[in-house]
């Protein structure tokens, strides 16, 4: 699964070499979170990448959910640690 998330990060690196928008969005659904990290521990090469594409011009934006028993949606951005 590792090659292919960095893959994906690859592919969204290039659409920015190639002048597009480009976006990693992470979606958080828990209400306990008030920031966001890649996992180095679990996949320090998809942490590496994701710091990579994000210095490359990929935007990596994370939310987080309000989570209730009918409902979930999402709640505010919060702040993306590297």
């Amino acid at each position: 699964m590792a090659a292919r998330s960095l893959k994906h990060l690859r592919e969204l690196t290039a659409m920015v070499e190639a002048g597009d928008r480009a976006v990693m969005l992470f979606v958080i659904q828990r209400t306990d979170c008030d920031a966001f990290s890649a996992c180095h521990d679990l996949d320090p090469a998809y942490a590496k990448g994701l710091t990579a594409a994000a210095e490359a011009g990929v935007e990596v934006l994370a939310y987080a959910c309000d989570v209730a028993v009918d409902s979930l949606g999402i709640a505010r951005r919060i702040p993306w640690s590297r």
